[in-house]
């Protein structure tokens, strides 16, 4: 008979005034993954990060040239600057590799960032290890929005105190 054990996980992600600092101190945040695709998650992330923050954003894909009319990057040392914060959209097999190209860059990044759907415990300790504030399972752009007024703590911001409903 085979019994299978669940793991809890042990990682956790830093809490929400540590993600908002983190956003804070950001300048530079690097899309790895970006998509031409408007359809594509990291396409809509990376078309937000443009028009509703102050970050320079820059691409890597090393299938496209050019995203949102910005040139795209081969591969994150191919970047004019080390930016301050690495975003993921990549699958799972991938990410050991993405993480080994952002411990390649000197100086490291502060922060590496997996989005929804990617959460690695072991490859967060690495990351640790090296140094650097990790963020997995969780959004840039709605960590952003959620910080600057786009969301409220407890989801969107509809402008309403109230837990009573509007007449009419």
């Amino acid at each position: 008979m085979t019994t299978t054990q669940e793991t809890t996980p042990t990682w956790t992600n830093p809490p929400a005034i540590r993600r908002q600092q983190i956003l804070r101190d950001t300048r530079t945040v690097a899309v790895v993954g970006a998509s031409a695709n408007a359809a594509r998650a990291s396409n809509f992330v990376a078309t937000y990060l443009l028009a509703s923050t102050g970050f320079d954003v820059y691409f890597v894909n090393p299938n496209a040239t050019e995203i949102l009319g910005r040139p795209v990057y081969a591969s994150l040392d191919a970047l004019p600057v080390v930016p301050d914060l690495v975003d993921v959209f990549r699958k799972p097999a991938d990410l050991s590799g993405v993480l080994d190209e952002v411990l390649a860059l000197d100086p490291h990044p502060s922060t590496f960032w997996l989005q929804f759907g990617l959460f690695d415990e072991g490859l967060a300790r690495r990351a640790e290890k090296a140094g650097l504030e990790v963020v997995m399972d969780r959004c840039l752009k709605v960590e952003h929005a959620r910080f600057h007024g786009g969301l409220h703590l407890a989801g969107f911001d509809t402008g309403v105190i109230s837990s009573r409903r509007r007449d009419g």
